[in-house]
Parts: C-alpha cells; sequence; structure tokens
C-alpha cells in the first residue's frame, strides 16, 4: 500500500518537469505555439509552390515524336564564336532528319568566325551565312541579329539556339520538331550547362535546371511564361504577327523570355523534354561572370505579364517564408527541436516531387545537396537584383 503511494506521489512530482519539456502545449495561444503556426504555414505554401510549379513536370507523360518533319530553320547568332562554332557547329549541321537549313548570323567579328562559318558551308550545303557589318553610328543588341537571322530563314518553322550552345544527340532537331502542330507554335526545350567540377558549376546547374522545372511546368500547365533562347523553337509568321521584339526592343536581354511571355497563348506552346533534346552550353567560370549574366538576365522581369509575375513572386516568398519560419523556431527552447524536423519533411517533398523532373531532364547528380544548393541561391539572389540596378550593358552577350 506504501509502495503504491510513494509510486503515486513520484509520478505526481515528475508532472511538473514533464510540463516543460521543450515541445508547445497549445493550452494557450503562446510565443511558441504562435511560431509552430507561422513554421506549418509557411511548409503549406511550399507544398502549394511545389504543386503548382514542379509537379507538373514531374508527371508528364510527353508526347509522339513520329511524322512531324517539316523542314527547320535554325538560327544562331554568333559575335565572336569562331572557337565555339568549330567544336559545337558541326553537332547542329548533322541533325539526323530530312530537310533543314543553319543560318549562323555573324554579328560584327573580329575574329575568325567568318572564315569558320565559310569552311564549313564548303562542306555542308545547308549552311547560310548573314553578315552584319559593324557601324560607328549604329549599336545594336543580340535581337537586330536575331532578326536579321529570322528574316533570312526560308521555312516557317524555325529553331533557336546560340552559338556557344550543342544538341546532346543527333535527335534534338527531329523530336523538337515533332511537338509543332497546328496549333503549337511555340516549342520550349531545356537548355542545361555542361556537367564540371567544382561548387559554382553545381550551383550553375541547379539554378537553370529549377528555373526550367519552372517554366516547362508552366508550359504543361497552359500558362507558359518564358523560354530560353539556348533551346527555343516558333514559327515565323506568329514572331511577325506578334510584331517580334518592337516592345521590348530598347533591353539588351528578352530576345527568348519576354517574346514568349507576349507570344504564349494557353492553346499555342508546347514542351519539348527528353534527354535527346537538350542542349548544352558551357558555364562561367567565375561567381563575377555569373553574377553579371544573372544580373543581365533579370532586367526583363518586371516587363513580364501581371499572372507571370505573381507566379514568379509566390515561388520566392514561400521559399523565403518558410526558411525565415525555420529560424522563428529556433528563437524558443520549446520549439527549437521542431526545426530539423520541419526542414527534414521539406527536403523529402521536394526530393518526391523534384526526383522524376531531375531523371527527364538528365540532372539526377543535382537532387543530392539540392537543398544546399537552394538555401545558397536565396541567399546571393538579393544580390544578383542589387547588381541589376546598376547593370549598363555595353554589348549583347549569351
Amino acid at each position: 500500500m506504501f509502495k503504491n503511494a510513494n509510486i503515486a506521489i513520484n509520478a505526481g512530482s515528475l508532472a511538473p518537469y514533464l510540463c516543460t519539456m521543450p515541445l508547445p502545449q497549445f493550452q494557450q495561444l503562446g510565443f511558441p505555439e504562435i511560431l509552430c503556426i507561422i513554421a506549418a504555414l509557411g511548409f503549406l505554401l511550399v507544398l502549394i509552390s511545389y504543386f503548382m510549379n514542379y509537379l507538373p513536370l514531374s508527371t508528364y507523360k510527353g508526347q509522339s515524336t513520329q511524322g512531324n518533319t517539316e523542314p527547320v530553320s535554325i538560327v544562331i547568332c554568333a559575335k565572336n564564336e569562331d572557337e565555339n562554332l568549330t567544336e559545337f557547329l558541326p553537332k547542329v549541321l548533322t541533325q539526323d532528319y530530312p530537310e533543314f537549313e543553319v543560318i549562323v548570323v555573324n554579328d560584327c567579328s573580329f575574329d575568325n568566325t567568318e572564315n569558320v562559318i565559310d569552311e564549313f558551308a564548303k562542306i555542308f550545303p545547308n549552311l547560310k551565312k548573314a553578315n552584319i557589318k559593324e557601324d560607328a553610328y549604329y549599336k545594336h543588341g543580340k535581337k537586330f541579329a536575331l532578326l536579321v537571322g529570322i528574316k533570312a530563314a526560308k521555312y516557317n518553322r524555325m529553331l533557336l539556339t546560340d552559338a556557344d550552345c550543342y544538341p546532346s544527340s543527333d535527335q534534338w532537331l527531329k523530336e523538337m520538331s515533332a511537338s509543332f502542330s497546328t496549333e503549337k507554335q511555340i516549342v520550349l526545350g531545356y537548355g542545361a550547362y555542361e556537367k564540371q567540377k567544382g561548387f559554382l558549376n553545381k550551383l550553375i546547374r541547379f539554378d537553370a535546371f529549377m528555373i526550367a522545372v519552372q517554366y516547362l511546368s508552366a508550359g504543361i500547365r497552359n500558362k507558359a511564361y518564358m523560354g530560353v533562347g539556348r533551346n527555343l523553337a516558333y514559327n515565323k509568321d506568329l514572331f511577325f504577327s506578334n510584331k517580334g521584339f518592337a516592345s521590348h526592343y530598347h533591353i539588351n536581354s528578352g530576345d527568348d523570355d519576354l517574346f514568349v511571355n507576349e507570344a504564349s497563348t494557353s492553346t499555342n506552346t508546347n514542351v519539348c523534354v527528353s534527354h535527346n533534346s537538350i542542349t548544352y552550353s558551357k558555364p562561367k567560370k567565375t561567381f563575377r561572370d555569373w553574377r553579371l549574366q544573372k544580373s543581365r538576365h533579370l532586367t526583363t522581369a518586371p516587363l513580364y505579364k501581371g499572372s507571370s509575375k505573381s507566379r514568379l513572386t509566390f515561388t520566392w516568398f514561400s521559399q523565403y517564408f518558410f526558411y525565415l519560419s525555420l529560424i522563428g523556431l529556433c528563437l524558443s527552447i520549446n520549439t527549437i527541436l521542431l526545426a530539423p524536423i520541419v526542414l527534414f519533411l521539406k527536403m523529402v517533398a521536394q526530393l518526391i516531387i523534384l526526383n522524376k523532373s531531375a531523371r527527364k531532364l538528365n540532372e539526377p547528380d543535382l537532387l543530392f545537396g539540392s537543398v544546399i544548393y537552394e538555401v545558397v541561391l536565396l541567399l546571393i539572389y538579393p544580390i544578383f537584383h542589387l547588381n541589376k540596378l546598376f547593370y549598363k550593358p555595353n554589348k549583347w552577350t549569351n
């Protein structure tokens, strides 16, 4: 009897300690409970963003690549690109496709670019050159060079890429072209960066991958808002019916994303996703060069449609809100143990949703460490946005 009483007394004496364990009790709405609610909201916002902006590509089944082989004009702008053209142009010229032409616009190059084009033209009769001579009284950007190439195109169906890019296979043209139809006049492809050593390379590739997952998912949802000029196709008549680059000609960038943002509708855009349809580019070697490239690209965002800006804003807001809510959990002894648990749940959701997309875009190695890359990008993107305020373009680059 006394033993049982002692046990009861001892258990009762432990009650105050059990109540002060580092977990909120939700018996009242105090500081720890508020932190938990904010963290739960952050996690929910991230999940909504994942389902809206990432899941469509993960579940995308693709389309048939049979029987759609209309003639195609491939347009490439080149400014002092003799080395890249020597290395990559043959991979474009040897595509397995019945009828196509390759137009290389030599834009005021002062290296050996013109001679490289001429030498390849002796071997490949479907290679055409368009020259732009330097004019001391008129300075132009890439959009002018691209306009020259588009006007020179013989065929209505056009495929655009850059001089420092190369297709992943000789089926690139066939697969991108097969995504056209009577209704589909714009085709969005994936322009990846070469896999190289170093953390910066992983960061650049992960950034390009995440951007692609979002704009390809938007295209699948019939809400396309951008594409990349490294791997983009559209009809010539669509380009001119939308007045080309007229509304944003004064901006150095935007020949790809701003055009798609204006010309794309809920019915005229398709996506092409396969290992054979990817193009690869050489990434920047230094953070400074990448920062300048990103700052230039970000100058186009203010000109997006309101719906596009809202979608992108929500994606970034959900990420920042989530990680700030994790920091909030660390402010109380009662919630600090929840921070790694919530982070782990977010990592699991991210890996599950991005897994298939990474495999479709041939980037499976980016999954490991994706949360680290994501946090680093969240820290440095404000630097890119600040830098764009002082960005003064003096020439066009890829």
